[in-house]
């Protein structure tokens, strides 16, 4: 049973001493930046900026994207104007911010671990910094970060990680595996409580030494006494479940998320690619997704807006054909389902103006007796299905 384990990077595997290194970064980044705007505006905007990227939760823009429709207005210029500037600052000068870190003498040894094992390994740092500035404080750490099948950076990413959708924009980006995952972190507010409303077990990093034969998840310790916990844990206490509100709202909203982050920039060729004579191409998954998001998603919503015990019918077996999408264009797809799942997150507000209408009950042509919560949960189900399909379809092309 393969373990994911998500490590954070910031005072988990490395000591940042972030109340030392944000005034240092910010104020190396005004100076940089003085030829094109003053400090003080700067400040302001970069403040702005990333204040906007924390509080976002549009799966359809980028955290990059958030952050530059608020920085560049306030310093009244543009990306192009100060691109130049950028790439050096990240490439020369915010290296030498290297020195207001330190490593931490048990991650490498424990990564190494880790690694030896077979572990899938992201870096699910904060997506509030460029690639090119998360690379380096991984270098600092002692790690290169190729060595990690995911870095998250704001480039690629859609929620900061207050939101639960991050955690499962991370999981959606590996692949939605199904077995155990872990995320071990030293933020409460940012590693551990959002982690564990999507559903994920976790363990949070502090300089209290805790039992070594207690259980991992949910527990807390030293990053140096993980290893052996780990090596005495059954990974079978770490299958996430992803049955509560916040764990299935997570996932709705990171679904086109994911979607648009794996699937940016494929040509054409790619696109209508089969791996097999009965596998679905890529532009197919995506028409299926939006049709369905439509037709069956979104009525069977809209039923309980219109009566107190709706009768949930079987789904028209026409919406899962596919032999028209083979001529669809799946850019313009991917598109519609976005716009689709907007649609359907505000059905779902709706329906839902108190927790307790989540339970409203239902009865189902295939599962028998159901209520709301079941329902949409059928629905994120069905979401890591086909994207588990689609990280399959890409990793074959």
């Amino acid at each position: 049973m393969t373990l994911t384990l998500l490590l954070d990077l910031d005072d988990t595997l490395l000591n940042t001493h972030i109340e030392s290194f944000i005034p240092a970064y910010f104020q190396a980044l005004a100076k940089e930046l003085t030829p094109y705007v003053a400090p003080d505006i700067m400040l302001r905007a970069l403040m702005s900026g990333t204040k906007r990227m924390m509080e976002s939760d549009d799966f359809s823009q980028t955290l990059e994207q958030v952050f530059n429709a608020e920085f560049y207005p306030q310093i009244n210029s543009h990306y192009e104007k100060t691109a130049a500037a950028i790439d050096n600052f990240y490439d020369n000068i915010f290296p030498t911010l290297g020195g207001v870190t330190s490593r931490k003498p048990e991650a490498k040894p424990f990564v190494d671990w880790a690694f030896s094992q077979g572990f899938r390994i992201a870096i699910a740092t904060d997506p509030l910094f460029p690639r090119k500035a998360t690379h380096h404080r991984l270098r600092w750490a002692g790690f290169e970060p190729e060595q990690f099948e995911l870095v998250s950076s704001f480039e690629q990413f859609h929620f900061s990680k207050t939101h639960p959708a991050y955690y499962a924009e991370v999981l959606g980006r590996m692949g939605w595996n199904d077995g155990p995952v872990l995320m071990v972190g030293n933020d409460l507010d940012r590693d551990i409580r959002p982690a564990q409303m999507l559903g994920l077990a976790t363990y949070h990093v502090d300089d209290e030494s805790a039992s070594p034969s207690g259980p991992v998840a949910g527990s807390h310790g030293k990053l140096a006494d993980l290893r052996l916990r780990l090596e005495s844990t059954d990974f079978a206490s770490f299958i996430p479940s992803f049955k509560s509100i916040d764990s299935i709202l997570g996932i709705l909203s990171a679904t086109p998320a994911v979607l648009n982050g794996l699937l940016r920039g494929l040509d054409s060729s790619a696109w209508t690619h089969e791996p097999t004579q009965n596998d679905w191409a890529l532009s197919e998954l995506i028409c299926h997704l939006r049709d369905t998001e439509r037709e069956v998603h979104q009525m069977q919503i809209e039923l309980f807006k219109e009566k107190n015990e709706p009768f949930i019918p079987r789904p028209d077996t026409n919406v899962w054909a596919h032999g028209d999408y083979q001529h669809e264009d799946g850019a313009t797809a991917l598109i519609e389902f976005n716009e689709a799942r907007r649609k359907t997150l505000e059905l779902i507000k709706e329906v839902t103006p108190e927790p307790s209408a989540w339970e409203r009950k239902a009865r189902h042509a295939i599962f028998g007796p159901t209520n709301f919560k079941e329902v949409v949960s059928f629905i994120a189900e069905h979401d890591r299905l086909h994207i588990q399909q689609v990280w399959s379809t890409l990793k074959n092309l």
